[in-house]
């Protein structure tokens, strides 16, 4: 024997219903959310080191949280090297600005 269907059959059936949500939300787990409360310091070492430009602007490594041990190692020891360089350059570029207008007083 065959079964058949009829549209009243078909039309009758829902579609299952969504899984639940997980009990523990993202800031429980710790996925990468920090939560932040009024009054309290927070540690900023996660969001990884600080980059100095060359404009004397500062950002962070954008995939830190993704990189390795051993990537990391090398980035903080790259970037120790290049921040200090654009430091210097900066800082002498500030004292060259400041005594042309020293000068430029006189």
């Amino acid at each position: 024997m065959s079964e058949s269907t009829t549209p009243e059959d078909k039309s009758n059936k829902q579609p299952l219903p969504l899984p639940a949500p997980e009990e523990e939300t993202a800031a429980v787990r710790g996925d990468g959310v920090t939560a932040l409360r009024v009054g309290e310091s927070v540690r900023l070492d996660a969001l990884g080191p600080l980059v100095v430009n060359t404009d004397g602007s500062m950002g962070r490594v954008g995939n830190w949280a993704g990189m390795t041990e051993g990537e990391r190692e090398a980035t903080l020891r790259l970037l120790g090297r290049r921040n200090k360089q654009r430091l210097e350059a900066l800082k002498a570029k500030k004292a060259e600005e400041e005594e042309e207008e020293k000068q430029k007083g006189e």
